[in-house]
This record gives C-alpha cells, structure tokens and sequence, in this order.
C-alpha cells in the first residue's frame, strides 16, 4: 500500500466468488481489510469454478459470504444496516460475456444497470463515500484509435453487454455529481489466469488442447486481444480504493498478443497440438484490443508485473492439478471478454 491509500477497513465486495472477486477479495484479506462477500453463484457457467473459488476464501480471518443477488436491494439493503454502512463498496459482480448477451440481453439489463443502481442509492443512503466499478474494454468500438485511451468515444457500442455497463458508467457519474461519490471505474481487458472464466479464450483453449478436443477459432487467429493477468488486475483494483474524485481507468497489459501466438504457447505447455475448427468471424467480437495504461500509472502507481508467457503457464499448471474435474466443465459456448 502506498501512502494515499486509505487505512483498512470493511468493504463490500460484490461477485467475491467470481473470477476477479475472488482475488480480490483474496488480496484485501491479505492487507488486513474485512470484507464482506456477496455473490448470488448463478449458473452462467459451471458453478463448481466458483465453489472452488469460494472455498480458498471461507475460513480466511475477516472474511464473511452472503449468498445474495445485487438484483434484491432489500436483501442488500439489511447489510448495510447491519454494519453500518462500509468503507467503500468494490461492485465486481455482473453479468460479463459479448457473445452470449446477444442472445439475452435481459439478465445484463437486471444485473449490470439495475444492480449497480441498487448500490448506488444504498451508499447515498448511508453515507459510503467510495464505490469501485468494474467494467470493460469492451465499450471501445472497432474504429477507436490504438491504444485504447480512457478518453476515446464510447457511444458505438458493439453488444448488449457493453451497453449495460456504459449505462453502469454513466449512472456512477450522475452519483459523483449529485451526492459527491468517490468512484473509480476500471475497464478490464481480457483478464485471464488460474481458475479463469470457462467462457474465456486461454481457459477455452487450455482445457480443448489438453483434452483433445476441436478448438472453435473464430476469424483467421490475427486477431489481437491485450490478455491482462488476473492477479495484476486485482492489485490494479485495491490500488483504486484511494479517494479520486471520478476517473475512469483502463487496467490491462498494454502488449496485444494474436490468438494464433496464445494457441502456439499453450500447444508447447501443454504438449499437444492444437485440432482447429475455423468459424467465421461474430460480428460482436472487435479485431483487436490494446490498453494505454498510462493513467493507471499515474493515478494507481500501477503496472503489470506478471509477463504473458508466466501467466499462460500458471493458468495451464492450475488446469492439470484440477483436470480431473476441470476438463468436465463446459466450453462449448463461445464467449466474449
């Protein structure tokens, strides 16, 4: 921690048994902070992922779960009087994939907009000064100028689940300027690492190489996408708990990798050879993604540490200790990030 950062103290972390959330929550703990998890463990992939998740949390000192939605602002609501409000509220849960909000957008309309707003009002309500939001590259569209900077236009979005969280975006700016709320919103770039998302391109190739299964390649595998490791991304995140005013902040790598090298380093890790089934491109999906993190440098005293090669293999030694279940989860349906 550095010395503008706040003194710990309770926080309320939403989605703590999602991929991001459990590492963040983990790093909070390890910092000395309470943090109260909510996650309501829904069945948008294999929920054994986030059981396991859970599972390296619970028992951990300052840790406490609430199996609950962000939907229900009652529910949250009882928690919030029950602790008397919070330090700050880090809000990680929605419902994230490109792919599959095409085909339904409502539960990204209900979690994303509805249940940030439900947090929102609850800190107006009880006087919690910082909210953290997490939300997505995803927002730049394909004719934004590389690399991507927090300044660059944001009204031509691609799918329903970028929508959803630029409506996040902007319900947290009317919140600063009425109420004066501290927020830091990140936009995340394809987050990757151990007990990832199934939905995800690293987890997907990793466990379809291992098993020998056809690997679904949309696009000629020129494609770039800037893979951020997951536990750079989570330190990215406590780094913002520091009061800011409002900033968004892209959190990424900032070294695009083509799917084509990604597929090559994890044929050599794991020791097979990929079997490719080319699709065509899906129209949500951009042709490359690339993060200017100068801001985050600046603002966050923040980098990455972990290099793209190291990252890869963790993800890959993560699957083979847990293969005997991992490789039963499902990755048939291609996802975004």
């Amino acid at each position: 921690m550095s010395e503008s950062d706040p003194l710990p103290g309770r926080i309320l972390l939403t989605g703590c048994a999602g991929f991001i959330g459990s590492n963040v929550a983990a790093l909070l703990l390890s910092l000395g902070y309470q943090v109260d998890g909510i996650d309501n463990l829904n069945d948008a992939y294999d929920v054994r992922l986030k059981q396991w998740r859970l599972a390296q949390l619970e028992g951990r000192a300052g840790f406490a779960f609430h199996p609950l939605d962000i939907g229900d602002r009652d529910a949250i609501a009882k928690l919030f009087v029950n602790r008397n409000g919070y330090q700050a509220v880090v809000n990680l849960a929605a419902r994230a994939g490109v792919r599959q909000s095409v085909e339904n957008p409502w539960v990204y309309i209900q979690t994303n907009i509805v249940g940030t707003l439900n947090l929102l009002e609850l800190c107006r309500e009880h006087g919690v000064k910082k909210f953290v939001l997490a939300s997505t590259s995803s927002l730049y569209g394909e004719k934004t100028p590389r690399p991507f900077r927090e300044d660059a236009s944001t009204d031509s979005v691609l799918s329903p689940y970028a929508a959803s969280k630029k409506s996040a975006e902007v319900m947290c700016f009317t919140y600063h300027y009425l109420y004066g709320l501290d927020v830091s919103i990140l936009r995340y770039f394809t987050v990757y690492g151990p007990a990832g998302r199934p939905d995800m391109s690293l987890f997907r190739f990793v466990q379809w190489i291992s098993e020998g299964t056809p690997l679904i390649l949309f696009g000629d595998g020129q494609q770039e996408r800037d893979f951020s490791y997951v536990g750079d991304i989570a330190a990215g995140t406590v780094a913002a708990l520091r009061p800011m005013g409002y900033e968004v902040i892209n959190l990424g790598s900032n070294h695009p990798v083509a799917i084509n090298d990604a597929i090559s380093l994890i044929e050599e890790l794991v020791g097979r050879t990929a079997v490719i089934d080319s699709r065509k491109p899906h129209p949500a999906d951009v042709r490359a993604t690339w993060a200017d993190i100068t801001k985050a440098g600046a603002l966050l005293d923040w980098r990455p540490q972990t290099a793209f090669n190291d990252g890869v293999s963790r993800l890959v030694a993560w699957y083979q200790e847990n293969r005997e279940w991992a490789r039963t989860i499902a990755t048939a349906e291609p996802g975004g990030g």
